[in-house]
């Protein structure tokens, strides 16, 4: 029986979440499996992975086939890399101790990637939200200040109303003494 390490989706539309499954060949994306060997969700930054490591490398041993995006899974989590230390050890070019270094440095080198990755995602919402209080509160100055010019110059119309008044009074006066003298 020809087995696949496959995704089997999950979730409510638009919010997908994956089991990564053992199935044979034949079966169905969603259908019956052999084994669930872990969990993958997407939806998170980064996306959230969590597998049985021992049970995946059993099956990858056995020779279950991974599908692409399986594999990619399998690669990042560091199982085909660890069969490939394991290939490398049987051949007798390395010894099971210098396997072991190996995949630990290369776990640590992993690690810190994400921890950075995580790092960097935090910082850059930390300072998309100070950016956005910034643009908020000058917003909001910008507002303001509109607000108090447009009810400012209603009292000075007034004002200006009540001085032009007395000028249109005195123009009328001089343009009827005009008239008179004429």
């Amino acid at each position: 029986m020809a087995t696949k390490i496959r995704l089997q989706r999950h979730g409510k539309k638009g919010k997908p979440f994956y089991y990564i499954v053992v199935a044979d060949a034949r079966a169905p994306r969603d259908g019956r499996f052999i084994e669930r060997v872990g969990s993958y969700n997407p939806n998170t930054n980064p996306a959230t992975i969590d597998i049985n490591f021992e049970k995946t490398l059993e099956w990858v041993n056995n020779g279950a086939q991974p599908t692409d995006t399986c594999r990619a899974i399998l690669s990042y989590k560091g199982v085909l890399y660890k069969k490939h230390l394991q290939g490398g050890v049987k051949k007798g070019a390395l010894t099971e101790e210098q396997a072991e270094t190996k995949f630990a440095e290369w776990l640590d080198q992993k690690d810190s990637k994400i921890t950075g990755k995580k790092s960097n995602l935090n910082a850059a919402k930390d300072e998309a939200r100070k950016l956005a209080l910034i643009a908020e509160a000058k917003k909001k100055e910008d507002k303001a200040a509109a607000i108090a010019a447009k009810n400012a110059p209603v009292a000075e119309e007034v004002e200006e109303e009540a001085t032009e008044a007395p000028a249109e009074e005195a123009a009328a006066d001089t343009e009827t003494e005009a008239e008179s003298a004429e």
